[in-house]
């Protein structure tokens, strides 16, 4: 039985309720169909998909699922335990060296999620007596690692290199300290200051990771993400990434010197105590990322659609902050407005994400719009249309 207290912590909870009430609920909505460009939702009605991760729109290719369904035939629908026991596969194994290959790192292990990822790799490698280092708008999952860590936290302004170096500056030299941030930041659309990052942690003796959950099948040769695109893959010590956005599956891994990825493998508890990835998410993941590398056009029809978005909704007069990725924030001070936008979108036939704090800082709510390789020219001439329409309706425009 729920205590007192629990049960009051539960009840106090209204936002939710409140807002299906107003209907202006828009989370958990139901989707019947494949996660293409355009999606059916529960009752029949089909939307312009404008929400989802998938960059390099491969959740839905035939050759994904094809070797999906090829596996699931091969190895059944899971491992029945955990990688370092019964759960390592072949596939697993071939997966991890063509992602090792791909960011230009020896090595790579995979996890089971992403988020496990960012859990696993803090809280194995950091202690009590350590400094972990992260942006103001790093990934939830980044900061969940470091509490699990119990490393010192410090937190600097997004982006702020000013800030980072007068934290490391005052930190102890023997003292080991870790820096944190997303390659690509999942909301704002903007890209780190890498460059600046790695002098940083040079200059200061500090380990530094990256997290492109967002950055890869994006940024880079080849999409091989953040720190390719800037020429710094050496200078950077674990890349971590995700199979839930561009690689069309699910699951996670992290990439580094083969003796921290075999200590990792050895230590991390997220890693050790998880059930392994089912065969087939394996299978989806490698099969994405061999069309990525040998379909550069992917690439360039991904970079051509951000552009005309982009482009299209700036025009318009929506602030989209300074994005430079296919994610594109639309800025939206009020709430409430915020909710009425992506309703009445909804309506016109555009699904779209909105971001209340605390996912962004205080007064950036947003709407995240993400763009898609396989969009059409006329699919994004039409989502322009109707923001047009709305924002004007709603007098922000």
């Amino acid at each position: 039985m729920l205590t007192e207290r629990l049960a009051g912590k539960i009840s106090r909870f209204t936002l939710a309720e409140e807002g299906r009430r107003m209907g202006l609920y828009f989370y958990f909505r139901e989707i019947v169909s494949e996660p293409g460009t355009e999606v059916v939702l529960k009752g029949g009605r089909r939307v312009l998909m404008l929400g989802s991760n998938s960059y390099m729109g491969l959740t839905d290719h035939p050759e994904v699922k094809e070797a999906a369904v090829r596996a699931l035939n091969k190895y059944g629908t899971g491992c029945a335990g955990s990688r370092f026991l019964n759960g390592t596969l072949d596939i697993h194994i071939e997966l991890e060296e063509a992602l090792a290959d791909w960011v230009g790192k020896p090595a790579s292990v995979l996890f089971s999620t992403g988020f496990q990822v960012n859990q696993g790799v803090m809280a194995t490698l950091l202690n009590r007596h350590d400094v972990v280092l992260m942006d103001a708008c790093d990934h939830a999952s980044i900061f969940e690692g470091a509490r699990l860590s119990m490393a010192k936290p410090e937190r600097f302004p997004h982006n702020d290199m000013e800030t980072l170096e007068k934290i490391l500056s005052e930190t102890a030299e023997d003292k080991v300290k870790f820096i944190v941030v997303d390659g690509v930041f999942s909301m704002e659309g903007d890209v780190c200051r890498l460059p600046e990052l790695v002098a940083l942690s040079e200059r200061y003796r500090a380990a530094l990771m990256v997290d492109d959950a967002h950055g890869l099948g994006v940024l880079g040769r080849e999409g091989a993400g953040t720190a390719d695109h800037f020429g710094l893959t050496d200078k950077v010590d674990f890349i971590m990434g995700t199979f839930s956005k561009s690689l069309a599956s699910l699951g996670g891994f992290v990439a580094g010197d083969r003796d921290a990825v075999d200590y990792l493998r050895h230590h991390a508890r997220a890693f050790i105590f998880s059930a392994s990835m089912p065969a087939s998410s394996a299978a989806a993941a490698l099969t994405a990322l061999n069309i990525i590398r040998r379909e550069p056009e992917r690439l360039e029809r991904l970079w051509r659609n951000t552009r005309m978005m982009k482009d299209g909704l700036t025009e318009l007069g929506f602030s989209t902050g300074d994005s430079k990725t296919p994610i594109i924030p639309v800025y939206v001070d009020d709430a409430y407005t915020l909710m009425m936008m992506c309703k009445r979108l909804d309506e016109e036939g555009i699904f779209v994400n909105p971001v209340l704090p605390p996912a962004v800082l205080p007064r950036n709510s947003l709407l995240r719009v993400s763009v898609m390789a396989t969009h059409t020219t006329s699919q994004i001439g039409f989502a322009l249309d109707m923001f047009e329409r709305v924002g004007k309706e709603l007098h922000l425009l």
